[in-house]
């Protein structure tokens, strides 16, 4: 069964980058038949895919977080990343990662349990 476990700071200021990481097990970023993504949902609204990187390592992202955004692997470690550049307090939020089905990135079968991020000076 495959579990998948967020990490990274809880405080960030604006302006600064945020970057966590997503630790992988019981599954293999490497595995053709699925993909990985991170989203995130801001206090009081709804759930935003933010991108994903597939089993080859290549990317994608939400237009509207593409100049923002950015999806890295390292497979020794079998953990994916994301950074977030330019932060607001509009981008406080919990951030999780998820397994997904490639092509339908914003359907996922297993999830972490979400790490929650504040944006604020």
């Amino acid at each position: 069964q495959v579990q998948l476990q967020e990490s990274g700071p809880g405080l960030v200021k604006p302006s600064q980058m945020l970057s966590l990481t997503c630790t992988v097990s019981g599954g293999s970023l490497t595995t053709s038949s699925y993909a990985w993504s991170w989203f995130r949902q801001p206090p009081g609204k709804g759930l935003e895919w933010m991108g994903a990187i597939d089993y080859t390592g290549r990317t994608w992202y939400s237009p509207s977080l593409k100049s923002r955004t950015s999806i890295s692997r390292d497979t020794s470690k079998n953990q994916f990343s994301l950074q977030l550049t330019s932060l607001t307090p509009e981008d406080t939020a919990v951030y999780f990662c998820a397994r997904v089905t490639p092509g339908l990135w914003a359907r996922y079968d297993s999830r972490g349990q979400g790490t929650q991020v504040t944006v604020s000076s």
